[in-house]
């Protein structure tokens, strides 16, 4: 895995397919986070498939929403298929209440 990003205990790695996020995600850094994600999505060719792997996020804000939300719509508009995403416990919990978990294909947080 190669970093991406890394700033006041978030950090974003990388390998062929998958993006990782681990630490809090909170608003001073949700942006920053977003575009590294987004320039690593614009290296993936069309049709390639990704996963978003938020399995090791902490403590959650929204931030961390819109960040996966910005991903995934940024993904659909490369013609990149995200094939599984996966969230920590606290994200999972804040993604049902939000009426967010039918939109996203939804994988074990505990498997790699």
């Amino acid at each position: 895995m190669s970093e991406l990003f890394e700033r006041h205990g978030s950090r974003l790695e990388a390998d062929d397919r998958r993006l990782a996020v681990t630490g809090e995600v909170g608003f001073g850094v949700a942006s920053a986070l977003a575009e590294a994600g987004r320039d690593w999505l614009a290296a993936r060719p069309a049709g390639s498939e990704v996963t978003f792997d938020l399995s090791g996020v902490g403590r959650v804000s929204s931030a961390a929403l819109s960040v996966l939300l910005e991903w995934t719509r940024r993904a659909r508009e490369a013609g990149v298929h995200v094939a599984c995403v996966r969230l920590s416990p606290p994200l999972a919990r804040l993604t049902r209440v939000a009426g967010l978990d039918t939109l996203l294909p939804l994988g074990a947080a505990e498997a790699a």
